[in-house]
């Protein structure tokens, strides 16, 4: 008789689950927060960053730790800082977002800042402006085996069709964010997942 871990036994069925189903669930990116160390240390001396909860890609979690962000026109208060730290801090906000700060972010790829816009940052300690806001591309986190079983490329965009009824709709130029250890799932900020009526039972498939 074979001899499986608990761990071994939800991946088999992940991976059977995956075989059938060309579907993959949809995650809404509300604004949130990256931050280098030294930038957490401005804003939050003395302190460590505490982990509120997991996301859902290995290794990333929610903070409990929140900032005021500031632009010209607007501010929007209690943003969530995500972990772990990062080399570069990051602003991801919405269209609307931006609307309200009145800041014109590019709309980029996580990790890609060369073109981030100043925003500020506070907290009762401090605060800091930094060239960090974008608004991040809608993208899908996929494993090396996912990519196989799709026959999907790395750096190539795709057509997504969302499954939501009477607001189906198809988003195009999605990205690719392949690595060993994602979690198949397409991110889309707030401003869309409302425009496709997007809900936690939403699910989308890639269209050739």
């Amino acid at each position: 008789m074979l001899d499986f871990s608990k761990a071994e036994l939800k991946e088999i069925v992940r991976k059977v689950i995956a075989d059938l189903d060309q579907t993959f669930p949809i995650g809404i990116s509300n604004r949130h927060i990256h931050l280098t160390p030294a930038h957490f240390e401005q804003l939050f001396p003395g302190q460590s960053i505490e982990k509120l909860r997991d996301l859902k890609q290995p290794g990333e979690f929610a903070a409990k730790q929140t900032v005021t962000l500031i632009g010209p026109k607007g501010k929007i208060e209690r943003v969530r800082i995500l972990g772990p730290f990062r080399n570069r801090s990051q602003v991801e906000v919405s269209k609307t977002d931006a609307r309200l700060l009145g800041i014109n972010p590019p709309i980029k790829l996580s990790g890609d800042l060369d073109e981030a816009v100043e925003i500020t940052l506070m907290t009762e300690a401090a605060s800091i402006t930094i060239p960090a806001a974008i608004i991040a591309q809608r993208h899908i986190h996929l494993n090396h085996e996912d990519m196989k079983r799709l026959d999907l490329h790395k750096d190539e965009s795709v057509s997504v069709e969302i499954l939501s009824g009477e607001r189906g709709t198809v988003y195009h130029e999605v990205a690719l964010r392949p690595h060993e250890k994602f979690i198949m799932e397409m991110h889309i900020d707030t401003d869309e997942a409302n425009a496709a009526n997007v809900t936690t039972e939403t699910r989308a498939r890639i269209i050739r």
